[in-house]
């Protein structure tokens, strides 16, 4: 399939590279020149303005967004919709509101054209290991991008979740109880390392994912991140939070849902930024292991 990609950041560019490797072509846009020149090295076409990139792919076109949520997004839809026509479909594939993906949708199909609200994860070895899709919009545009999906994602990671914002609303939840997940491993190995025992994080962090009921990949990183820097040191317990958890947390809310482990994984991650505890550098390294998130060095 023909595709244009917009935004060639840590995961725009990976994903451009893949879509490359599974044999699509790709038409890359990012207001960096040099981030243009990497994807062109992968393979892709690469295009120096949104109407270099979409002049020359075939109606219907089909549009990926990789840019910031909130007005990053509305910005480029309204910079695409002068030069699109009928039928096109604009995919938001980062993490945006799902009540901004119902809006937008909205504002698309009175135009005759189509949103797609792809959730993703994978951060940056979605490249090596593909991305968990969740993906919300009409079935007949679902289905005519599924090749697109497909290729992006590894075997049984790719979901049509419902309509306009399920995708976003999957990936929202998904987000949140990561934060969670990461909160209890970060307590865990602060009490280790609290301990009256001189424990090796790293083998323990490896050990727990031979079998046990806790293991997962976020172990894997845990043990990659204390391998490389076995107390933290390097690392300043501050994690940052880019609004995926606040919206979970809010849902809660408004819907009456107890989501207490949530909550409280949210609101830690606003303490850390008035403490330096080694909780909050696990958190902090496991972000950078999974997704390139800056950390604070101490």
């Amino acid at each position: 399939m023909e595709l244009g990609m917009i935004g060639l950041g840590r995961m725009g560019a990976n994903m451009a590279e893949r879509l490359v490797l599974g044999g699509h072509k790709v038409i890359a846009y990012d207001r960096s020149a040099e981030a243009i020149e990497r994807v062109v090295g992968k393979g892709a076409q690469g295009a120096h303005s949104l109407a270099e990139l979409v002049q020359p792919l075939a109606v219907p076109r089909a549009i990926w967004l990789m840019v910031p949520a909130g007005d990053p997004v509305d910005q480029t839809i309204d910079q695409l919709l002068p030069i699109l026509a009928r039928g096109d479909v604009v995919v938001d594939g980062g993490n945006s509101n799902y009540k901004d993906s119902i809006r937008r949708a909205e504002r698309l199909k009175a135009q005759g054209m189509h949103l797609i609200d792809a959730g993703t994860s994978g951060g940056i070895w979605g490249l090596q290991n593909g991305y968990c899709m969740m993906v919300g919009g009409e079935k007949e545009i679902v289905d005519r991008l599924e090749p697109i999906f497909l290729t992006l994602a590894p075997k049984d990671g790719y979901l049509h979740a419902g309509p306009n914002g399920a995708g976003h609303f999957v990936k929202m939840i998904h987000n949140g109880i990561e934060y969670g997940m990461m909160q209890a491993y970060g307590e865990g190995f602060e009490l280790l390392q609290a301990s009256r025992f001189d424990l090796d994080l790293a083998k323990i962090a490896h050990l727990w994912n031979q079998g046990s009921v806790v293991r997962s990949w976020l172990l894997e990183l845990c043990e990659s991140a204390f391998r490389k820097d076995p107390k933290l040191d390097a690392i300043k317990g501050y994690v940052d939070d880019s609004g995926e958890g606040r919206w979970t947390v809010i849902e809660a809310v408004e819907r009456g849902v107890p989501a207490t482990v949530l909550a409280h994984a949210l609101f830690a991650r606003y303490a850390s930024r008035q403490t330096d505890g080694f909780a909050d550098k696990v958190i902090a390294a496991l972000r950078n292991e999974f997704g390139g998130h800056a950390v604070k060095k101490s």
